[in-house]
């Protein structure tokens, strides 16, 4: 996989040109081209902000001459009326970043906040929340960083970090046994040193995992509260656990009471509300 930084840097290049295609011609037509001027970030509503640094990514790539200030750091908790950031030049310039770092921004705090709230439904309990690959397409390293920022943790950031045995890998495999013994012989075959994890439906499914082992994790999918509790005094510590499918808000707590070690909760980037961002001029 390509550094982080790069990846950034690309994503934000390839929608700078998405949106300026051959120029701002509002901006370019009502404001003079050397003309200066400064623009503060407006907080609309409470929430935990998030994509800082992207957004000053978005203004540096738009105009490398842009001045920005940053007043608080991504992870904060921000109320309405609170100033996030300054950028000050070419006024062409900002209005032509304005509305792609105020996307970036907004979905990052939206997903921040969320993962913040959910968090903050485990307070006291070791069980860590995780995400999941149901991100927007080309947008996942921006929504994974802000499940980060607001206190989660990243699960497999896609298909190739981490071998992954879902239901349909056990049915086309043949079963259980079938799939984790391919899992590891292709491990083996490629010399590759990456985790296995696999899904489990029912107490048949996981006594079969038990039985053969050769795992690090095991998923318990669509398990009851009760269930998993049950499951989780069954495996007794001798694999990593996780809990997954239609775990709420409401029925997290409740989940977690079970000893497992992770809930990963697919809402934390694809169930979310972009926090209220606006970028003013500053006239006076």
């Amino acid at each position: 996989m390509k550094d982080s930084n790069l990846i950034i840097e690309e994503h934000i290049r390839l929608a700078i040109a998405e949106d300026l295609g051959n120029g701002d011609h509002t901006s370019m037509s009502t404001i003079p081209a050397e003309a200066q001027g400064k623009m503060q970030l407006l907080v609309k509503e409470s929430g935990i902000i998030a994509g800082i640094e992207v957004a000053e990514t978005v203004f540096h790539l738009v105009d490398p001459e842009i001045i920005f200030t940053a007043f608080l750091k991504d992870g904060q908790s921000v109320q309405t009326g609170d100033f996030v950031f300054s950028v000050e030049g070419r006024i062409i310039s900002l209005l032509s970043a304005e509305r792609l770092a105020l996307n970036y921004m907004q979905r990052m705090s939206g997903i921040a906040t969320n993962t913040a709230y959910y968090k903050s439904l485990l307070k006291g309990l070791p069980t860590r929340l995780l995400d999941t690959r149901k991100t927007t397409p080309g947008m996942r390293i921006f929504e994974k960083m802000a499940v980060n920022t607001g206190g989660g943790e990243n699960h497999r950031f896609g298909l190739f970090d981490m071998i992954l045995i879902k239901n349909n890998h056990v049915d086309f495999a043949g079963g259980v046994q079938e799939a984790i013994e391919a899992a590891n012989n292709y491990l083996k075959k490629e010399a590759l040193s990456i985790p296995i994890e696999i899904e489990v439906r029912n107490f048949e499914e996981l006594q079969k995992v038990l039985e053969y082992g050769n795992i690090q994790r095991i998923m318990l999918d669509n398990f009851s509260p009760e269930a998993l509790k049950k499951a989780i005094q069954i495996i007794d510590k001798r694999y990593e656990t996780e809990a997954s499918g239609g775990i709420t808000a409401h029925t997290l707590y409740d989940y977690a009471l079970s000893g497992v070690d992770y809930i990963s909760v697919g809402a934390l980037t694809h169930h979310i509300k972009s926090l209220d961002l606006s970028l003013r001029a500053i006239t006076h």
